[in-house]
């Protein structure tokens, strides 16, 4: 679900009435009743064969059926039964039908989602699948609506809301893996505006130092990239009017809060070839950093099955509401994600005349009107006009006033295919990358290795065949020289088998370089410091086995701030009339220094606030034209913006210091003493500004946020947490690893696995939170289920 959906939905929940009430003794006896069923049998249509569901103590179940399809059927009555209310959440969120659910509220989410038209394309990709596939996909919905059905009261959420939860379809599915898509994919469309922004404003050297395509920090996969910009030395801004002072806000909203998507980006994955392990076999290390809520994003299962006499058995986790593996093994193969930051959509500049007609290579045509209905749950339903070209909907504007269409991968049947079942039953590397490069989701970076050692990397997910340009600006596809001709073949879909280095390792990070490059785009790399410290890392271990893969995904080491402590110490160091703040400063982050983001850490939160402060005000100042000229201008948006305040503080070109500004130093003391006042704000000592004040849990349920009573049943205990940005263990108070797995493909019994959250959505099941302290504290954890504590038979 986006960010924008659950603050709608968050905020919703302030006009449910009697919500606490339900939640006490006078309503537990209702609630039990939306409990799943966990022993016993209970009939449901359509099977083959009767199915088992065996649960440990953690409630993690182990399904034993006959045939592929009866295990679909299966998971879909656990996804019924123990996630529902998420599961609706998410197609809702991706077809933009919250409004039927909570009313007017929702509208604006509804409006600005609805214009994908996900609905439409989801009833496409349906029809467009195999039998194999819809067979699944039927058994599976048919198995979620029993599951449904089979609880004696409906989720405990529509008893709030007063509302009946509406039967699930096949399409469903579809929009779920849609607002994944949505939450991993559009962030380019969002980089590219911004990018079009700044070349459209600023002079061309200063808009080519504020766009580089490489940074100090990467640790590709692939050698080469381009080089770091030079600085202009033919601008003078530092003779220009003065500014009015530093906007923090545009940067980030705020040093207290969540980081921006840039500072949030954490997923990790990486792999190390069977002869350099300690046992012989691959390894393989995943861990997906997402939102933080309850439950959890993911759901584990165990599932055994049948198909032509030979058994296949897979371990991992499933997205409610869609009946595939996402991440985990097969026994012969392993494969997890990190998101590839890759371009996958362009803006698309239209070309009208008076008439309101759009040009294209043949000739003029009129958009699209196309008449949607938004249902609104309490008030009467409403109906949006949606504009429509051949490429795509109509997304925004340019500083021209010219219309830019959005082009998407999303939006086409083929990049939203249902072909994922394959990766089940893959028995290399080699068949697993062929695979992926034909999968239906937002591309991804996957790491996998399989049971001979052997590991790989590739892309997951279909990617554009584009031609003309290299997709980082808005162009006119009118006269036909820019477009997209269709998608890659497996062939030619960027992959690396068994680098003699014999490790891979990706981290949100640029991975390839050259031709693979221009294939992929750039659309939001993360910063390479991650990538870097992970790859140092692997290289540094003898033979390593499980538990080392673990503690290099907990490794909360500030290598990255270490950098920047050293510039406010030079600073310092060069002005030997530092006021009481700055000496303090120094003080704290030198002896209090112990290199990590520890929660007792005062050194690490000082830094981290005067990076930051430093590089809002270098971002305010630079780029004070782009947010005069385009009021929607957020340099978040922006590339590799650490990495350019980094190369002016480091190389100091005194033609571009902010106006009024002596020197330098004068600008990193400054940023020192915004730290300081945040530090010290309402007169408390700095030696309190702990990390864990501020990096502590808020991991609860949507509902609790507004309504906070709902807490004390809805979230999780509050911890401090060590992790921060730009190291492997990336943490904060509501985003975080949405899994960590660690596993060797033919040796699952030696996996170990964690998640924040349990596997029940109910906060009355013992499974609620069940695991979620081995998470907090990074204990190692069976990947396989563990003794069978539960045993339901499911039968024809």
């Amino acid at each position: 679900m986006s960010a924008g959906a659950r603050r709608t939905l968050i905020i919703l929940a302030l006009s449910l009435v009697g919500v606490a009430a339900l939640l006490t003794a006078a309503g537990t006896f209702l609630l039990r009743g939306s409990l799943p069923r966990l022993n016993g049998s209970t009939q449901i249509s359509g099977l083959e064969e009767p199915v088992l569901i065996e649960r440990d103590n953690l409630g993690v179940p182990t399904i034993h059926a006959a045939n592929r399809v009866d295990a679909a059927r299966a998971l879909g009555f656990l996804h019924g039964q123990d996630r529902f209310f998420q599961m609706d959440l998410l197609r809702r969120s991706a077809a933009g039908e919250l409004a039927a659910l909570f009313g007017p509220a929702a509208l604006d989410a509804d409006r600005d989602t609805r214009r994908h038209r996900f609905r439409h394309r989801a009833a496409k990709v349906i029809a467009a699948a195999s039998p194999f596939e819809r067979a699944l996909i039927t058994a599976y919905t048919a198995g979620v609506n029993d599951g449904l059905a089979d609880l004696r009261v409906r989720p405990f959420e529509y008893l709030l809301l007063r509302q009946a939860p509406q039967p699930w379809f096949p399409d469903d599915t579809v929009l779920v893996v849609c607002a994944m898509f949505l939450d991993l994919s559009l962030f380019a469309a969002h980089a590219e505006g911004a990018e079009a922004t700044v070349r459209d404003t600023l002079p061309p050297a200063l808009a080519s130092l504020l766009l580089p395509e490489s940074n100090r920090w990467e640790a590709p996969l692939q050698d080469g990239g381009a080089e770091f910009p030079h600085m202009p030395t033919d601008l003078d801004l530092h003779s220009g009017p003065g500014s009015t002072g530093p906007d923090t806000g545009r940067y980030i909203d705020s040093l207290e809060t969540e980081p921006t998507t840039r500072d949030a980006a954490g997923s990790n994955n990486w792999a190390v070839a069977g002869r350099l392990s300690g046992h012989g076999g691959a390894l393989l290390a995943n861990d997906m950093h997402l939102g933080l809520s309850l439950p959890n994003t993911w759901y584990r299962v165990r599932t055994i099955w049948r198909d032509q006499g030979r058994s296949h058995e897979t371990i991992g986790v499933t997205l409610p509401g869609v009946p595939a593996l996402v991440t985990g093994s097969n026994g012969q193969v392993a494969w997890g994600f990190t998101n590839s930051y890759g371009d996958w959509s362009d803006l698309v500049i239209l070309e009208t005349d008076s008439l309101g007609r759009y040009r294209t290579p043949d000739g003029w045509q009129e958009l699209a009107r196309i008449e949607e209905q938004i249902d609104v749950a309490g008030a009467e339903s409403e109906t949006l006009i949606i504009e429509e070209s051949r490429w795509g909907p109509v997304w925004s504007t340019d500083l021209r006033g010219r219309p830019l269409v959005l082009r998407w991968t999303a939006h086409d049947t083929e990049a939203l295919n249902l072909s994922w079942f394959g990766l089940e039953s893959v028995s290399s590397v080699d068949e697993a990358v062929l695979l992926a490069a034909t999968v239906g989701m937002p591309p991804q970076n996957m790491v996998c290795a399989d049971s001979t050692g052997s590991i790989a990397w590739t892309i997951a997910g279909r990617i554009p065949r584009r031609v003309g340009w290299d997709g980082r600006l808005p162009v006119s596809w009118a006269d036909g020289s820019h477009a997209w001709r269709g998608y890659l073949d497996a062939q030619e879909q960027p992959r690396i088998l068994d680098p003699d280095e014999g490790r891979l390792w990706t981290a949100n990070n640029r991975v390839t370089a050259g031709n693979d490059l221009a294939r992929i785009g750039q659309g939001g790399y993360a910063l390479g410091a991650r990538a870097r410290q992970i790859r140092d890392g692997l290289r540094a271990m003898d033979r390593p086995l499980e538990a080392d893969m673990l503690a290099l995904q907990l490794d909360d080491r500030a290598l990255f701030l270490e950098e920047w402590r050293q510039i406010a110490h030079r600073a310092l160091a060069g002005n030997e009339s530092s006021s009481a703040d700055r000496s303090e400063f120094q003080r704290l982050t030198t002896d209090g220094w112990d290199g990590r983001a520890s929660t007792t850490s005062v050194a690490y939160r000082l830094v981290r606030a005067f990076r930051i402060e430093l590089v809002s005000a270098i971002y305010d100042h630079l780029t004070a034209d782009c947010s005069a000229a385009d009021p929607q201008f957020n340099s978040r948006w922006l590339l590799y913006t650490a990495a350019v305040a980094f190369e002016l503080v480091d190389q100091r070109p005194a033609n571009l210091l902010p106006p009024g500004q002596e020197n330098w130093d004068s600008v990193i003391l400054a940023a020192i003493d915004r730290a300081m006042e945040t530090a010290t704000a309402e007169g408390r000592p700095a030696a309190e500004f702990t990390w864990g004040e501020r990096n502590t849990t808020r991991i609860a349920h949507p509902f609790t946020l507004f309504t906070p009573q709902l807490a004390r049943w809805l979230a999780a205990p509050q911890r401090a947490m060590p992790g921060g940005s730009f190291m492997p263990r990336v943490q904060h108070p509501s985003s975080g690893a949405s899994e960590r797995m660690v596993v060797s493909p033919g040796r699952e019994a030696e996996g170990i696995f964690h998640m924040p959250g349990g596997q029940s959505g109910h906060p009355l099941s013992d499974y609620f939170l069940g695991g979620h302290k081995d998470w907090e504290q990074g204990r190692p954890t069976s990947l396989l289920p563990g003794e069978t504590m539960h045993s339901l038979k499911l039968v024809p």
